[in-house]
Order: C-alpha cells, then sequence, then structure tokens
C-alpha cells in the first residue's frame, strides 16, 4: 500500500452540514420568525424552494421544490427572497471557524465542507471530539446549528452528517444527533441499509433501472456482480456506483480545490421569443461571468450557452476559442455567435453564460490580440467598480429607464422573484446563493 493510500485510509474527514441554513439565517435576523414555518427561495411563479426551516418540512415543504406547490403545501409560511451577500458573509465565518481547526478545509458550499482532521488530535484531541467542539464553537460565535459526520472517506461524511441531522414530518420536528461517527471497519453495516438514491449518482433514472434488477438499499446494489451494474447503466457509472456501495474513495480533502467553471444563468418571469433579446443577455451575463474570472485570476478558453425551453427541454452549446478569454466583450462575442444557432421561437425561461477549461491568469500567455489599451479599459473597469459599485460603469447596451442592468451573483438563483401577495412574503432583494439543496 502507498503512503498516500494509507494516509488516506488513516486520515479522519468530516462533513460539516448547516442546519437549513438560509432559512436560519433569515430566523437569526428577525427573532419573530422562530418557531414559524420559513421558505427561502424564488417567490415568483417560476421559483423553487432554496432552503425551509423545519416548521416548514413538516407540511411536507422541501428544497428544490416548486414554490407555488410550497404555497398550496404550507399557504401560512413566511416567504422570503434570499440574500446572496448575507449568506455570503455568514459562511465566511463559519469558515473561520473550520480553519481554526485545521488548514485542510476542502468548502463545496456556502453552507458545507470537508474537514481533514488527521493532524489536529494532538491539539483537539480524537475526532468525535473535534466534530462536537466545532459543532460548539458554530453555535456560540455564530449562533447558527450544524451536523457532522465523522468517517474515514468524504463519501461516508457526508452520508454521515445526513444521518445526523434534524427530522421533520406530519408528526412533528425531532432533534437529530449533531455527530454521526463511522469508525473504520463500520462502514458497510451503515452504508447497506441505506436507500439505493443515497448514492451519488442515482438519480429518477439511474432509479428506474435499478428497480428492474430489485434494487432498494446500497446493499441490494452491492450484491450485484460489477458487470451486471456496467451493462445496465454503462462502463462509468456501474463502475463508479459499485465502488461507492462497497465504500471505496479515494479522494483526498483537497483545500485548494478550483472551480472546473464560472458561469450565470438566469429564470425569466416571461418567456423570451426573439434572438436580439437573448444577444443582450448575452452581454449581461458574460460581463459578470469575465469579472469573476478576473476576480478570481482566471481566464477560459471554452465559453459555453446554456437554453432552457418552455417546456423544459434543455440544450448546451460550447465553442473554444485559440487563447483564454476573461473580458466581457470576448465572452459575449463568443456566446451571441453560439446563440446564432438556435431558435428561441418556441420561448426561452432560461438562459446561462459560462466559461470552463480555466488556467490562472498570472501564467496566460500573451498574444497579439491582448493589446496594452484593452488591458487598460478593462482594469479601469474593475477599479471603478471596485470603488463605486458594480453599477457605476458597464456596456452600454445595457442601459435603460432604470439604469445599469447588472447580473449579480446568486441574482435570481431560484427564479425570478414575485408579488408580496397575502402578506406572509417578504422580499429582501435579489434571490441568493449558487447552488444545492438546504440540510
Amino acid at each position: 500500500m502507498s503512503d498516500d493510500s494509507r494516509r488516506r485510509r488513516d486520515a479522519t474527514v468530516l462533513h460539516v452540514d448547516m442546519d437549513a441554513f438560509y432559512a436560519s439565517v433569515e430566523v437569526l435576523h428577525d427573532p419573530a420568525l422562530r418557531g414559524r414555518p420559513v421558505i427561502v427561495g424564488g417567490t415568483g411563479d417560476r421559483g423553487v424552494v432554496a432552503s425551509c426551516s423545519y416548521e416548514a418540512r413538516v407540511h411536507g415543504v422541501h428544497s428544490a421544490m416548486p414554490s407555488t406547490r410550497a404555497r398550496r403545501l404550507c399557504p401560512h409560511a413566511v416567504f422570503l427572497a434570499g440574500r446572496y451577500e448575507l449568506y455570503s458573509d455568514y459562511s465566511r465565518r463559519i469558515h473561520e471557524v473550520f480553519r481554526s481547526f485545521t488548514p485542510l478545509v476542502e468548502g463545496i458550499a456556502l453552507d458545507e465542507a470537508f474537514l481533514d482532521v488527521s493532524g489536529a488530535r494532538r491539539l483537539f484531541g480524537e475526532p468525535p471530539a473535534i466534530a462536537s467542539a466545532i459543532r460548539a464553537r458554530i453555535h456560540d460565535h455564530v449562533g447558527l446549528t450544524a451536523s457532522v459526520g465523522v468517517a474515514t472517506t468524504k463519501f461516508v461524511a457526508k452520508l454521515a452528517s445526513e444521518a445526523a441531522k434534524p427530522r421533520a414530518d406530519r408528526s412533528g420536528t425531532r432533534p437529530g444527533r449533531g455527530v454521526v461517527v463511522v469508525a473504520p471497519g463500520e462502514e458497510l453495516a451503515f452504508l447497506h441499509p441505506l436507500p439505493v438514491q443515497s448514492l451519488w449518482g442515482v438519480g429518477p433514472a439511474t432509479r428506474r433501472r435499478l428497480d428492474r434488477f430489485g434494487v432498494r438499499t446500497i446493499g441490494d446494489l452491492a450484491a450485484l456482480p460489477e458487470a451486471t451494474l456496467v451493462t445496465a447503466l454503462g462502463p462509468a457509472v456501474g463502475h463508479h456506483l459499485h465502488q461507492l456501495a462497497w465504500a471505496h474513495d479515494e479522494r483526498a480533502v483537497e483545500p485548494d480545490h478550483q472551480a472546473k467553471s464560472i458561469g450565470h444563468e438566469e429564470t425569466y418571469a416571461r418567456d423570451h421569443h426573439e434572438l436580439a433579446t437573448l444577444q443582450r443577455e448575452a452581454v449581461r451575463l458574460a460581463d459578470s461571468v469575465a469579472s469573476r474570472l478576473r476576480k478570481h485570476e482566471l481566464a477560459g478558453r471554452t465559453v459555453n450557452i446554456k437554453v432552457r425551453f418552455h417546456d423544459f427541454r434543455t440544450i448546451t452549446r460550447s465553442r473554444t476559442v485559440p487563447s483564454a478569454v476573461d473580458t466581457g466583450p470576448d465572452i459575449a462575442r463568443v456566446a451571441a455567435g453560439l446563440l446564432e444557432h438556435v431558435d428561441p421561437s418556441p420561448g426561452v425561461r432560461l438562459f446561462g453564460v459560462s466559461v470552463s477549461n480555466l488556467i490562472d491568469q498570472r501564467t496566460r500567455q500573451l498574444t497579439l490580440d491582448d493589446g496594452d489599451e484593452q488591458r487598460g479599459v478593462t482594469a479601469a473597469v474593475d477599479r471603478i467598480r471596485g470603488r463605486f459599485g458594480d453599477r457605476a460603469v458597464g456596456p452600454a447596451t445595457l442601459v435603460d429607464d432604470a439604469g445599469l442592468r447588472v447580473k449579480r451573483q446568486g441574482d435570481t438563483q431560484w427564479g425570478p422573484a414575485g408579488p408580496a401577495g397575502d402578506g406572509h412574503s417578504h422580499e429582501h432583494g435579489p434571490a441568493g446563493p449558487e447552488d444545492r439543496r438546504d440540510g
């Protein structure tokens, strides 16, 4: 066994996941919400639930649910649009707590991270004690609660943190265990009784295929020969699920994990049918993507667009350019070219622009196209925005009667906002964080 394999086998991995993070932050800021069903997400007809309090979950509400259905299930809930900057600030404070225990922190969302605490035992004790200490420090310093899974691999640690969470159903809410430890040698006893959809990569389509084999639990899947899974699901998925079902996960915690792509997408309150409208949106999204690239000192060679039509049919298109780009006009030019081959007449409900195939800008090879004038203009724009805000300067095509239309990170992430309605909805500005279900 190599030293690297032995290190990963012996290293103790923690997965820390905040409990109902976005909703809990809102309750913390408005104590009058405590004990009430709170739902955070897109408040319009096309919105989705990003997070909800456990009081809302009693009524069957859960993350990723359409907001319209959440309103039917829990009409007396307080509906809140998200606040990206607020959640980002709390995320920064939480990650400071993580780094006070170990430098090996791999953040995977605003409210969750993997930690390798194998080198922290001398200072803080054994891993279960470290997990409890992290929970206590987050509660004392930030005012929020977290659930922690402790295991020898990232995959098992993540499932353990889910098992540690509070629960809510029609019978009411129940506190969670807070910390669940899966000791070395106990991985299969923990994994195999769990439902097969707990495995990363088992979505509805894969679940239907596994149903034909009578697979209901991870243990059922583990009992199938790997060759059977490969035949049914394909080589990549079949091998991947077979490995996970036997608790094989060689991934180490990567504190310097770099994003594979940077992008923005937006769901519109009304479908867009004109190419010219989408091309203006491409300029707006590209300008924001470029700003984020430069902020992280990155550039990319592949520009991607994503188009979702009124019937939810989704297409993606991409083009790789000879040299890496990090300016709004360059990205918008490629995105607009990709749009030329898309017919928006059926109605477009979502459009996105992203850049992938990323490189470190500091090691980028300059070309003759990278003139001093272009670099100077870009640097000037960044300085002006840094001093006066992102609406201070931008492409002229984005100016309307309301001023400069800027796409901000987290804006309408869960769908367009709706009217306040019956007095139970509270708008807090742009919808919030990127990504994911909220625990």
